[in-house]
């Protein structure tokens, strides 16, 4: 996990957009495992602004490949994070994404409701996604309020990434979920990087993702929201 995390640092600093803590050494023996850091003062968040987190996402998110997925696998919290490389977007999120967290729900026994409407949105994913035609953007793939900060100077920071190349709008989207960022953050965002339309419904497609990952970690407290959410795309598409 912490090879995989330093890894990812390490892509994200070679893009030169967005500042990350630099990996100092990482490994592992018998008993216990260890990633060192960069120290960083993150004391700044008074100073910062939205807007330049905003815009040095937006110019991290211009960081392409030519596939979606990463070269290697990593993790979303405790959860492996499967990365094959694919040139489908909608296959890769079907498969690797929602597809793969729907099986670990199913052997932590939540089945029933969840899976019904669960097996439903994998096979009406070409119509959910159907607007989308992102390029494969480089993602922090964790982008919740407390993965990001401001160093002593004001300089946003982005830390405890999950990344993979996919939507950008899958970053966007985790921002809004739990807590959310600041209002100039979205406005930057947009003014540097246009969201296409049909956002609001692919957001919930995305987000799925996460709440179905918090089931699975933390338990039942997040199914009747995976359920809720799984309703609504139905509904939109029928």
């Amino acid at each position: 996990m912490f090879e995989d995390e330093a890894a990812g640092l390490m892509e994200i600093y070679r893009s030169r957009t967005l500042r990350v803590p630099s990996p100092i050494c990482h490994g592992s023996d018998a008993d216990s495992a260890w990633l060192v850091l960069e120290y960083i003062d993150i004391s700044g968040r008074a100073s910062g602004k939205g807007s330049d987190l905003g815009k040095q996402l937006a110019a991290m998110h211009r960081t392409t490949s030519t596939h979606f997925g990463w070269i290697r696998n990593n993790t979303i919290g405790a959860t492996p994070q499967v990365n094959s490389i694919s040139s489908n977007w909608v296959d890769f999120w079907r498969t690797h994404r929602l597809g793969y967290q729907l099986d670990l729900a199913r052997k932590n026994g939540f089945n029933g409701k969840l899976q019904t409407l669960g097996e439903n949105i994998l096979l009406e994913l070409d119509k959910l996604l159907a607007e989308a035609s992102p390029a494969a953007s480089l993602l922090h793939g964790d982008l919740w309020s407390g993965n990001y900060a401001f160093d002593e100077m004001g300089n946003p920071i982005i830390f405890d990434p999950a990344i993979y190349y996919g939507d950008r709008e899958a970053d966007i989207a985790m921002t809004e979920l739990f807590g959310g960022f600041p209002a100039d953050f979205y406005s930057a965002y947009r003014h540097e990087y246009p969201l296409d339309s049909g956002y609001n419904t692919r957001k919930i497609v995305y987000n799925l993702y996460h709440i179905l990952n918090h089931l699975n970690l933390f338990g039942s407290n997040y199914r009747h929201q995976a359920e809720q959410m799984m309703g609504f795309l139905l509904a939109e598409i029928r």
